[in-house]
């Protein structure tokens, strides 16, 4: 039987990633659930269920559970959960588990609930929250407990949380839900408009992936990119460079730098004084995306690194906090429902 007790959740628009206390991160997975739409039923959860992505029949809908960071639909996500908690703890473990879960800064009481409830009826003992920045700081490797600043812009698949860090806590944070998904949708319709050519959510992404760049010096790439021509309705190909990944993200990228901006005007003299001395550090998955640290440290002045493995770091900020859960246990209120 499983003796699991401590597990922290990065409950990720695009992944979910598993952190268990003495293994580390022992699971990730896609955010995605393959539904029968007649009965409801769940025909598929994590991997199987991405491949399915723009490839099912009409009676089979993929769906992501969680939108901009927070749960759109309520009983897939629960299901999600609990699926991959107990693909965690076994079946039959001995003791439910203390879970620990990323949540985006600003996130409302009725996501709050809606999160905890899942958390609740896949298994947990007791839930704690953590601000997504906060798990990105110390995933990433930051000492947060100094009292100096330190910030971090965390740009995940659905939301971008930026926050300034200091004595253990947030001191200053926004959470814009912009992010990795907003930056292919905007590919996605920069096409449809410049090319009339219908192309997936998934195409989009892995063209940005490839090629993508928000650099006005940066790649300058090529790839083909297939969908379906908006007027004949036939399958067509089409050569994308990356000067036009640029154009077609750089509204979405310009809303994120805003807030950036305006998380460093907020702070006072001494913590930006920490700052420009330190620099911002950047986490999630959008972070990798070719131009980033370079638009950033144009646009605010202030130096910017990318974390060692960005992608990991939430998860892996959860797994600290549960393993110095005394040092940080004024920001892990229980959560219960009322």
């Amino acid at each position: 039987m499983a003796l699991v007790q401590d597990i922290g959740v990065d409950l990720g628009t695009s992944n979910i990633l598993i952190f268990v206390r003495g293994r580390g991160i022992v699971l990730r997975e896609p955010s995605v659930v393959a539904i029968e739409q007649d009965t409801y039923k769940i025909l598929a959860i994590g991997e199987p269920a991405h491949r399915m992505l723009g490839r099912t029949p009409g009676n089979v809908l993929p769906v992501r559970p969680l939108r901009e960071g927070v749960i759109a639909d309520y009983e897939v996500a629960r299901a999600m959960l609990k699926h991959f908690l107990g693909r965690v703890c076994g079946q039959r473990s001995l003791l439910r588990p203390r879970v620990m879960i990323c949540l985006p800064s600003g996130a409302t009481p009725v996501e709050k609930r809606a999160l905890l409830q899942a958390s609740g009826e896949a298994g947990a003992r007791a839930t704690y929250f953590i601000e997504e920045p906060l798990a990105a700081a110390l995933g990433a490797g930051l000492d947060v407990s100094q009292p100096c600043g330190q910030m971090v812009v965390d740009i995940g698949g659905g939301t971008t949380g930026i926050a300034i860090l200091s004595l253990g806590g947030v001191v200053v944070s926004e959470s814009v839900r912009i992010a990795g998904d907003a930056l292919d949708d905007s590919l996605v319709k920069y096409v449809r408009r410049e090319y009339g050519l219908m192309v997936g959510e998934r195409s989009a992404e892995e063209a940005k992936i490839q090629i993508g760049t928000v650099s006005p010096e940066g790649r300058n790439l090529t790839t083909e990119i297939r969908g379906r021509d908006r007027v004949t309705g036939l399958p067509r190909t089409l050569v994308l460079t990356s000067e036009d990944t640029r154009i077609a993200m750089s509204e979405a990228m310009g809303a994120i730098v805003a807030r950036v901006r305006a998380v460093l005007e907020k702070a006072s003299p001494e913590l930006s004084g920490d700052i420009m001395e330190r620099g911002m550090v950047l986490t999630g998955g959008g972070s990798l995306l070719h131009g980033v640290p370079d638009l950033l440290r144009s646009e605010t002045g202030v130096p910017v690194h990318l974390a060692d493995d960005p992608i990991t770091c939430v998860a892996l900020g959860t797994g600290y906090a549960l393993e110095h859960f005394d040092s940080y246990s004024k920001n892990f209120t229980p959560q219960r429902l009322s």
